[in-house]
């Protein structure tokens, strides 16, 4: 037995993870990968107790959790070959359940919610410069015999990139939504709304897809569709980008998300407003915007370092 395996938790904490797990799907709209990430993070957490412990942990005895314990579960982590990021991020899942679990039980939870995560090195957004994002767009229309699929993908990509969407966000639109308007509300993480302009190089992708498609466009099914009618899947234009980014010659890192954050920092560089850019993007916190001005001035330093006489 190790940990992360369910059996090993008591089902009175089995049955007070799922009561969260519930409440989040409910009250917040957490999505189901969201969801799917807590409740094996949790899982683990709460095995490894056990474990530890020598026989499942009841809710009496999680309330008994110390500092300790939890330096103990942090450093069986890291052992196994947990890095210091992913574990940073089942701290704070582990975190978030105790402090529910803390307000419904009556107790004080400060040993787990003062635990510190460990210090990692954040990963900057790896945009693609202008010329790499067009030059994208271009390529991802060469990798179909079928005129309706290059179309298709142009026009996913193109919504990647001219409106800031995630890949869910653009696979979510559904027929009704077009034409496209001059602006769209879109329904991103948590179920929080945002409204984005939509360019009309990305209306014109979109209404050529339509023209060519031999699929009818219906109101409440999915607006880009399979080969075979069926919901496009994002795993498509994951490889349609990946075959295009080595005929381009760039990095892995040349993704469909990496378009989205192509959108934000050329933004940034043309002198956009941050606050504005954040909501634009639909993220909760500045502080996640905050990490494109870190491109940004990346980008200015090199630009300094190869111009300066000085440098």
């Amino acid at each position: 037995m190790s940990a992360g395996d369910p059996t090993l938790i008591s089902p009175a904490a089995r049955d007070a993870l799922q009561r969260w797990l519930d409440g989040l799907g409910a009250l917040e709209g957490a999505a189901d990968n969201t969801l799917a990430a807590y409740r094996g993070d949790v899982v683990e957490f709460l095995s490894f107790m056990s474990l530890h412990f020598g026989a499942p942990q009841g809710l009496g005895a999680l309330r008994q959790i110390t500092t300790a314990d939890m330096r103990a579960w942090m450093a069986s982590a890291r052992s196994s070959g947990t890095g210091a990021r992913s574990l940073a991020r089942k701290l704070s899942a582990v975190k978030k359940f105790y402090g529910w679990l803390a307000k419904r039980e009556g107790f004080e939870p400060t040993a787990v919610l003062s635990t510190r995560a460990p210090k990692f090195q954040k990963k900057l957004p790896r945009p693609l410069d202008q010329d790499a994002a067009r030059a994208m767009i271009d390529t991802v229309e060469l990798q179909s015999q079928k005129d309706w699929v290059s179309a298709r993908d142009v026009a996913v990509v193109t919504l990647l990139y001219g409106c800031g969407l995630r890949i869910s966000e653009a696979l979510g639109l559904l027929g009704k939504d077009a034409p496209l308007p001059a602006t769209l509300r879109i329904k991103g993480k948590g179920g929080k709304e945002r409204v984005v302009p939509v360019l009309p190089a990305a209306q014109q992708a979109v209404e050529r897809y339509l023209a060519l498609s031999p699929h009818p466009k219906e109101a409440h099914l999915p607006l880009f569709r399979g080969v075979r009618g069926g919901a496009l899947h994002a795993r498509m234009i994951q490889g349609v980008m990946a075959d295009a980014r080595r005929q381009l010659g760039l990095p892995a890192t040349a993704t469909p998300h990496a378009l989205r954050h192509s959108f934000a920092t050329h933004l940034l560089e043309a002198g956009g407003d941050l606050r504005a850019i954040q909501e634009l993007l639909g993220h909760a916190s500045l502080s996640t915007t905050q990490a494109y001005t870190a491109v940004d001035t990346a980008h200015l330093m090199e630009v300094y370092a190869r111009a300066h006489p000085k440098a």
